[in-house]
């Protein structure tokens, strides 16, 4: 999907996610209700959001900081599968599903979200068309995000998958003042991403940067090249 169009999805989550557009969509017992139950929460850099095999009770909006879901091996071994951003929506999938959380939800900066009980949630998606017409584009898009990881792990090779992750995660969590990624991750977390060993991606992205393709900054890596980075992932952008 085109970043016009995520950024698009992106925006009209904010707008219907919101007090205003709820107040809309609700009777005036059921907002005050609303209002009522809704949580404020905050989690420390590090701190777990729900538990892989947690029993969901409600769903997570980001207002602020980055997240990452991810999930253990059989042997043990952490898999990311996304990372979450403020305005972004977790946990519903398992509510909808009527499941056990299939992931860990982990902050990885401080994060402040609002928490919605499920009951409250899901009354919502019965009388909020707008809501429910965003959610829909939501799972189609990340629908969309988890073919093309299958094919990105299945047939690209580890420097094509470390191109391609780079301008991923720029285009989804932005940069900061200077052009770096508005992320950082350890060697270990980007190995696991692109499906390598730690030492394989440190020694990839010390050619990156020594071809000058992008700038390392401790855990924080700036995309120098983006042409360059393009071609070598074979990516559509």
């Amino acid at each position: 999907m085109s970043l016009e169009k995520q950024t698009l999805i992106e925006e009209n989550l904010l707008k219907v996610f919101s007090d205003e557009s709820f107040q809309e969509m609700l009777s005036p017992e059921d907002y005050k209700n609303y209002l009522s139950v809704k949580q404020n929460l905050k989690f420390h850099k590090g701190e777990t959001i729900f538990e892989d095999g947690g029993t969901p009770n409600g769903v997570y909006f980001l207002k602020k900081g980055t997240a990452k879901l991810s999930k253990q091996g059989v042997y043990g071994k952490e898999q990311i599968l996304r990372f979450i951003k403020e305005g972004d929506l977790i946990g519903y999938r398992s509510l909808l599903c009527g499941e056990q959380f299939q992931a860990k939800a982990e902050a990885m900066t401080d994060v402040e979200a609002t928490f919605l009980p499920s009951d409250i949630f899901l009354h919502l998606l019965e009388v909020g068309p707008k809501l429910s017409f965003v959610m829909l584009q939501k799972i189609a898009f990340e629908l969309g995000e988890s073919s093309n990881t299958v094919t990105f792990l299945a047939q690209k090779t580890v420097r094509e998958r470390l191109a391609e992750i780079l301008l991923l995660l720029e285009q989804k969590l932005g940069t900061d003042p200077e052009g770096f990624i508005k992320i950082s991750l350890t060697r270990e977390e980007i190995a696991n991403i692109i499906g390598t060993a730690t030492e394989s991606a440190i020694r990839l992205i010390s050619e990156f940067k020594q071809d000058e393709l992008i700038e390392v900054e401790g855990r924080t890596i700036k995309i120098l090249n983006h042409e360059k980075l393009i071609k070598l992932g074979h990516v559509t952008m």
